[in-house]
């Protein structure tokens, strides 16, 4: 059995097992591999896609799943309580919640997988998915630059625990103040997406938008990358923000055709905590 609260967890073998699964499920293998078994998920009202696809993906596995709003965990019932119970009826946990800290105490007491869905400093599932669809369509994936354009918050932090843990080169574009410790900082985004192969980027929210002016990804920015580079802007993204209206359109977007990959990936990561 095994957790994944974050990247870290798995090696760079678990990710290429993790890889083949989700191979094997897309030719038909797997199903009903959780016949008579019950996936606890834990989601905040807001959350559509990470949360479609699991639910979906348990049921076309042939399982159960049975969801609580992630406030349910909030209540002053002790977390080792409440994982002390599941334990008796729930084969795994699916868990989006702010505080990775109750993900880790839950994982503590569990004798069952938990996984982490979401937290405010990491999202392992996205992050795995937006591998396994580059990996499908770039035999170099792993050697290919990346480009992170935005500030240090959960997407970027969790694609510098991609990058540690299987050595991507990546680098951050951002105004000063917005930096993630320990990666590259190129200040000018028109120097520093130049040479890039998949330029990354992250929602801003109304509190950063002043002073990320000038660091909006379009059409004419993307130009200046590689030749067939790609933009991959996690979700929600907002049109004339963080990426302009016209690149939607354009060669570079695989915004919709990557995260199409999130239903069998953690369908993967599931059946893979389940028999490790």
């Amino acid at each position: 059995m095994k957790n994944l609260i974050r990247l870290s967890d798995y090696s760079k073998d678990d990710i290429c097992m993790i890889f083949d699964i989700a191979d094997k499920i897309q030719q038909g293998d797997y199903k009903d591999y959780l016949l008579n078994k019950t996936v606890v998920l834990f989601f905040p009202n807001g959350s559509i896609r990470t949360r479609v696809t699991y639910e979906k993906g348990i049921h076309l596995l042939g399982g159960q799943s049975i969801l609580f709003p992630t406030d349910t965990l909030d209540k002053k019932e002790k977390i080792e309580d409440v994982v002390g119970y599941l334990n008796n009826w729930a084969d795994c946990i699916v868990v989006r919640h702010n505080n990775i800290e109750l993900i880790e105490e839950m994982a503590r007491y569990a004798n069952i997988p938990i996984i982490n869905a979401m937290t405010n400093i990491n999202h392992p599932c996205e992050i795995l998915s937006d591998l396994y669809a580059l990996s499908k369509i770039r035999n170099d994936y792993l050697k290919t630059k990346y480009l992170f354009v935005g500030a240090k918050g959960n997407i970027g932090l969790a694609w510098k625990e991609a990058s540690d843990l299987l050595g991507l080169s990546l680098i951050q574009s951002c105004p000063k103040g917005y930096e993630i410790e320990n990666v590259t900082i190129e200040y000018d985004i028109s120097k520093a997406i130049i040479d890039k192969d998949i330029v990354l980027t992250d929602s801003l929210g109304n509190d950063k938008l002043l002073y990320f002016k000038g660091y909006q990804v379009s059409k004419a920015l993307m130009d200046k990358a590689n030749e067939n580079a790609l933009l991959n802007p996690c979700p929600p993204f907002y049109r004339g923000e963080e990426i302009s209206e016209d690149i939607i359109e354009s060669c570079y977007f695989v915004g919709y055709e990557f995260k199409r990959t999130l239903l069998e990936v953690q369908q993967s990561i599931i059946i893979f905590n389940l028999i490790n």
